[in-house]
């Protein structure tokens, strides 16, 4: 998809797990490790197919791909328990230019929002221990809507809060769940893989695919034409 010129980004929605913060790998390991709690026969490769799933699609996934019986509302309320333990104690480590990419953000003026998976107190709580829940203008979780991703909930709730349009905006992904969402909502996707590369089909959705967070701010000032502070960007 090519990339627009001149058109003015308002705001920036980011997801939350593996786009800002590091926590993918620590859903993979206590997904496991809760299942196998319970008897389930679940690896790694099982977790990294729930990345931004609903679970509308999650359930029947893991009953087909683990075991038939799987008990995924309690296997994921004692994932949660020892994985929120493990982050009360350790804290969360934010992706690398991660607190550089939102300070230039609003220090351009452009909005920042929230479309994660994670429940409003959490991702709220990850932020401020890394010190940026300041710089959110908007945080819609999928808790406050009826469908997770793929579905376009969660982003239709954060245009609503920040008041703006599809095409005003911008949406940063790391899983292809997470990148149709997006696009289901009409907004305009970039995606910063984290445990995999998009395969064709996810990369014909996106913007742009970027290595790291820091890259998203020369894609954004050649959309708006503006490249007087790097004008090799891109």
């Amino acid at each position: 998809m090519p990339v627009e010129k001149k058109r003015r980004v308002l705001a920036v929605i980011f997801d939350l797990d593996g786009t800002l913060i590091d926590t993918e790998p620590l859903y993979q390991r206590f997904w496991v490790e809760a299942a196998r709690q319970m008897g389930y026969p679940m690896e790694k490769h099982h977790a990294l197919m729930l990345r931004s799933l609903s679970p509308l699609q999650a359930e029947p996934l893991l009953r087909r791909e683990v075991a038939p019986d799987f008990d995924y509302h309690g296997v994921r309320a004692l994932r949660r328990k020892i994985m929120e333990a493990y982050t009360d104690q350790h804290g969360v480590r934010p992706k690398p230019g991660m607190e550089e990419t939102l300070r230039e953000l609003h220090d351009m003026g452009i909005r920042i929002g929230l479309a994660t998976a994670t429940p409003e107190e959490r991702a709220r709580k990850y932020l401020r221990g890394l010190g940026q829940e300041t710089l959110l203008d908007a945080i819609a979780c999928v808790p406050m809507v009826e469908k997770g991703k793929p579905w376009p909930d969660v982003y239709l709730l954060a245009l609503r809060q920040l008041g703006l349009k599809p095409e005003d905006c911008l949406a940063v992904e790391d899983s292809p769940t997470g990148i149709r969402a997006a696009v289901n909502a009409g907004i305009p996707a970039v995606m910063i893989p984290d445990l995999s590369e998009p395969d064709e089909q996810v990369r014909s959705l996106c913007l742009a695919v970027l290595p790291t967070l820091p890259e998203l701010i020369p894609l954004i000032r050649k959309m708006e034409g503006n490249n007087e502070k790097n004008p090799d960007a891109l």
